[in-house]
């Protein structure tokens, strides 16, 4: 058993029968009345994000997690296939477990989190960062760099992201996988 004290950020805990794993936290000690540590959990399960605060001191279940490394294969009617890279064995993954799937390229790796005890998977990490192919976006007018605009995009894993008006078709650019955002372009 471990305590708040133990709290840090990507740790997973079993709160009300269910999985989290911590998103953020922030240990606080009022001038008046007893510390606390106030979270914001993230179901392994569900995919539902809620706040909670836990009194100082206060009990926690710590739940061991393994996160092995996959290869995304491709994606059908049963779910995403992905394949262990050290042991080859195939893995299908249900869409909820994924986060943002339309940014799945085939050939990236993948963490995948595992419930140590159960041997289930949890929850399906990406790389931080994707660096993608622009394949359709209306062409960029010279002198179009001035302001914040932005227009749609479609990338190669057939997802449409908000670029500036400079992007052009061919182009590469860095997006954000937890947000689905466009970074920077990258340069060829």
């Amino acid at each position: 058993m471990a305590t708040t004290s133990d709290i840090r950020k990507g740790m997973c805990l079993e709160h009300n029968n269910d999985t989290f794993i911590i998103t953020e936290f922030q240990h606080v000690k009022p001038g008046k009345g007893n510390a606390f540590v106030r979270t914001k959990l993230k179901s392994l399960t569900s995919g539902r994000v809620l706040d909670n605060t836990f009194p100082a001191g206060h009990k926690i279940k710590e739940v061991r997690v393994e996160r092995r490394k996959f290869q995304f294969l491709y994606s059908d009617e049963m779910g995403y296939h992905f394949m262990n890279n050290e042991t080859y064995d195939q893995v299908a993954l249900q869409n909820d477990l994924i986060d943002t799937p339309d940014l799945m390229k085939e050939g990236m790796e993948v963490d995948i989190l595992y419930h140590a005890e159960k041997e289930i998977p949890l929850t399906m990490e990406m790389p931080q960062y994707l660096i993608v192919e622009i394949t359709y976006t209306e062409p960029g007018v010279r002198g179009d760099t001035a302001t914040n605009v932005t227009k749609p995009a479609k990338i190669e894993t057939g997802a449409e992201v908000k670029v500036p008006l400079f992007i052009n078709q061919g182009d590469k650019i860095k997006v954000d996988t937890a947000t689905g955002s466009y970074m920077e372009r990258v340069k060829q």
